[in-house]
C-alpha cells in the first residue's frame, strides 16, 4: 500500500516542510523589521496571522494538486469561490483596502501608537493620540477622551501630521489659546 502513495506523501510531506521553512523566515524577517522600526507586537501579530493564512493556503492547495485533483478542477472551484468572494467583496470594498492599508502602514507607517497626530480632513481636522493601530481602523483619543475610530484606507489618503512628543504639550497649549480666542460658533 505504502508502495502505491509512496511518492505522493514524501512530495505531500516535502511541501509541508518547505512551506513551514517558508513561514519561519517571513516571520522572522516581520519580527526583524517590527523590532528594528520599534513597531508595537500586536501589530506585527496581525502580519503574522496573515503569514499563517497565506502558509495554509499554499499548503492545502499544494497538497489538493499532489493527490490527483483535477488542476482544471481545481481552478473550476477556485475561480467560483473567488467569484463569490470577490462579488461579496466588492459590496464591501472597503473591508479589503483596510486590510490591506493595514498591512501597508506596518511597513511604512511613518508614526507609531503613543504618538500625537493630526489628520487633515477637508471638512474637520482629526486629532489624538494613537491608541491602538487595528486591522481595519486606527484608534484616536481626544484631548476631551473621546475615542475616534478612523479607518486604515483613509489614513493612507489623508495628509497626517505627527506632534514630536516633546512638543505636544506646547502644541496643546497653542491649541487651547487659539480655542479661547476664537472659540467656534
Amino acid at each position: 500500500m505504502f508502495e502505491k502513495y509512496a511518492f505522493e506523501v514524501i512530495l505531500s510531506a516535502s511541501i509541508i516542510v518547505v512551506h513551514l521553512i517558508l513561514r519561519w523566515i517571513l516571520i522572522s524577517i516581520v519580527k526583524r523589521f517590527a523590532n528594528k522600526s520599534e513597531k508595537v507586537e500586536h501589530r506585527t501579530g496581525l502580519i503574522v496571522k496573515y503569514i499563517n493564512f497565506a502558509i495554509v493556503f499554499g499548503i492545502l492547495l499544494s497538497l489538493i494538486l499532489v493527490w490527483g485533483v483535477d488542476f482544471s478542477d481545481v481552478g473550476v472551484v477556485l475561480s467560483s469561490v473567488f467569484a463569490v468572494i470577490g462579488i461579496a467583496l466588492f459590496a464591501q470594498w472597503s473591508i479589503l483596502s483596510n486590510i490591506t492599508s493595514g498591512v501597508v502602514m506596518f511597513f511604512t507607517f511613518p508614526y507609531k501608537i503613543g504618538d500625537y497626530i493630526i489628520i487633515h480632513d477637508k471638512e474637520y481636522d482629526y486629532q489624538g493620540t494613537i491608541e491602538d493601530i487595528k486591522a481595519f481602523h486606527v484608534l484616536l483619543k481626544t484631548q476631551d477622551d473621546r475615542l475616534i475610530t478612523y479607518p486604515n484606507s483613509l489614513m493612507l489618503q489623508k495628509g497626517v501630521s505627527v506632534v514630536k512628543p516633546d512638543e505636544v504639550d506646547e502644541f496643546l497649549q497653542d491649541e487651547d489659546k487659539n480655542l479661547s480666542e476664537h472659540p467656534l460658533d
